[in-house]
């Protein structure tokens, strides 16, 4: 059963004992917290991983909402709330694309939660008003795709040049037929509230970043590869890695590589305040 917090809804699953320090992942579009159990299993000797089913996939399926304006922020500040109830604060945070997004507001509305976080192939939104608008008239587009027809959109959306080295990967039979478990409607309300256009702008905002961030990006996602130059520019604190060969998902296309990055990072002790 979901956990509802303020209104919205949360699926959470756990691996290791609870004594252990915490990592929330966060998952992508189409997505499910179940995206990062072969990680968690990986690790769950040495942290509790804790795996949200973000709002609108997997078991959080979406209650109807007539409130899209501010939608991305309470579910924020609701994810936070889960945080504070469920996790031993603070913990180490990991998100990827659209949980990336959610990740990165989260830690800088939210930074006493925190500990260390990685942000995978994620942005910090538009840096204007009318790129946020045209945004949301292209996620509108795409959520009525969505609900006419479910398996031609998952099909359109993974021929898209940022997931073509996923596309050529052994592993994406089995993600594609995952995707296809999500509920089309709860899919595209979760676009609509949750998307690029609704993301508040964060680029003034990582100058008042306080905790040590990762931002990961696969070499062949060019964009993203250019998104996070400019980042580890304005965040304090903050690195860059590039994963040679991968694409979007470096996660799934270089687990073991993802694993290394991760472990080395969490595990390294800080030698000095930021």
């Amino acid at each position: 059963m979901p956990t509802t917090i303020q209104g919205i809804p949360f699926h959470i699953l756990n691996t290791g004992e609870r004594s252990l320090p915490h990592i929330i992942f966060l998952h992508g579009f189409l997505g499910s917290g179940s995206d990062w159990l072969p990680v968690a299993r990986e690790l769950d000797n040495t942290y509790c991983c804790m795996m949200v089913d973000l709002t609108g996939h997997g078991n959080a399926s979406f209650l109807q909402t007539s409130s899209i304006d501010g939608f991305f922020e309470q579910t924020v500040d609701a994810l936070a709330e889960l945080l504070r109830q469920s996790a031993f604060s603070p913990c180490f945070l990991v998100g990827y694309s659209m949980g990336g997004r959610l990740a990165l507001t989260l830690l800088l509305r939210h930074p006493d939660l925190f500990t260390k976080a990685i942000i995978i192939s994620a942005s910090p939104g538009l840096r204007t008003q009318k790129e946020q608008i045209d945004r949301q008239e292209h996620d509108e587009k795409i959520a009525r795709k969505i609900e006419r027809n479910f398996e031609g959109f998952i099909e359109a959306w993974y021929n898209q040049p940022l997931f073509s080295t996923l596309k050529n990967h052994p592993i994406f039979k089995e993600v594609e037929k995952e995707r296809k478990i999500n509920d089309p409607s709860s899919l595209a309300i979760a676009l609509r509230v949750l998307g690029t256009g609704r993301q508040p702008s964060l680029w003034k905002s990582l100058v008042k970043n306080n905790v040590p961030v990762r931002f990961f990006v696969g070499e062949k996602d060019e964009r993203y590869v250019e998104i996070g130059h400019q980042m580890v520019k304005l965040c304090p604190g903050s690195d860059l890695e590039i994963f040679p060969h991968c694409g979007h998902t470096l996660q799934l296309e270089n687990k073991e590589l993802f694993l290394d990055r991760l472990r080395l990072f969490f595990n390294q002790q800080e030698k000095h305040k930021l």
